[in-house]
């Protein structure tokens, strides 16, 4: 049996559900739009943010029919910023898949990612789900303000510490924050118990963008080699801010001048990647990491000892723990 199946173990039945529901609410009777959807089910990755959702309903009071709205929710916000994302990154590919805009051309692709979250809207009204579609609507802005944030001080590179963990709080964590939240939401839990599965989902995501920013300098644990994708597209990552902060004035304007020209400079990408490698910064990332895995859970300390929840840590050390 796989991590993900032993994980998915105490909501199994509900996870196919799901699934079942989730085909059905992407159908179309525009053809294209149903061939593209069709598509987009058939490269469907571990589906670990409705996992999410469900096992915090679970331990939150047991999963109801309005679970199953915010996973659908959930998942379609996230597969609209996926298609736009890939819009705005000219990305060919995803998840070793050709991308939507790769094979129907960036028009298509961007009325898709409207097209998905207005279903995520729809399906969310048709079913009086308004507290959920408030949190997902939170985690939206929030996503915008990350991406848009982020190009800012990309372009002055002028990221600290601080704007780092700002940044990704945003971009990646409010999207998995609202996952728990909407999961607590759905299985009726108090609005303070909302908020605490927000902060609980916060923490899962920064420490899942860190260890994003681990793989892609290698980490050492990734099959095949390190890509330096954020390197070449001057993405100021917490390795490399690590790196910076214990460095003299010169090596820093050095470093600086290095991702500077990463874009246009396989070279320069090389040396960057060699300097963070051998710096500091990836041990004190890891040790980041672990801190935010560590805060998280205890935060799940006050729930009883069941199997959704010891599933829901186990989910937690898969985000951490993954090579890809």
């Amino acid at each position: 049996m796989s991590i993900i199946r032993e994980i998915q173990a105490p909501v199994s039945k509900e996870m196919k559900a799901f699934t079942v529901h989730f085909r059905e609410v992407l159908k179309s009777d525009v053809a294209l739009l149903d061939t593209i959807m069709r598509y987009i089910v058939k490269r469907k990755g571990k589906q670990m943010r409705p996992l999410f959702v469900f096992l915090v309903a679970q331990i939150n009071g047991g999963c109801t029919p309005q679970t199953n709205t915010a996973a659908s929710l959930i998942e379609l916000l996230h597969t609209a910023t996926l298609v736009h994302d890939d819009v705005v990154d000219e990305s060919p590919k995803r998840r070793g898949f050709f991308s939507i805009q790769a094979l129907w051309k960036k028009k298509v692709a961007v009325l898709v990612g409207d097209y998905l979250l207005s279903k995520g809207l729809l399906t969310a009204v048709d079913d009086g789900a308004f507290d959920m579609l408030k949190i997902t609507s939170r985690a939206v802005r929030e996503i915008s303000e990350g991406e848009l944030l982020q190009i800012e001080k990309s372009r002055k590179l002028d990221i600290t510490e601080e704007v780092y963990f700002d940044i990704i709080r945003r971009k990646t964590a409010s999207l998995i924050a609202a996952c728990c939240a909407c999961g607590a939401a759905s299985a009726g839990a108090s609005e303070e118990e909302v908020e605490r599965m927000w902060e609980f989902g916060e923490k899962v995501g920064l420490a899942f963008q860190i260890k994003d920013d681990l793989l892609d300098l290698g980490d050492g644990t990734r099959t095949g080699k390190p890509t330096g994708v954020d390197i070449k597209e001057k993405k100021i990552t917490l390795p490399l801010i690590h790196l910076l902060n214990n460095s003299d004035a010169h090596k820093r304007r050095s470093f600086i001048k290095l991702v500077r020209k990463a874009p246009k400079d396989p070279a320069a990408v090389k040396e960057v990647m060699k300097c963070v490698l051998e710096g500091p910064g990836m041990e004190y990332s890891r040790s980041q990491m672990s801190q935010l895995r560590d805060e998280a859970v205890a935060m799940l300390d006050s729930f009883d000892d069941t199997p959704a929840k010891k599933s829901l840590v186990d989910l937690l050390d898969f985000t951490i723990n993954r090579n890809k």
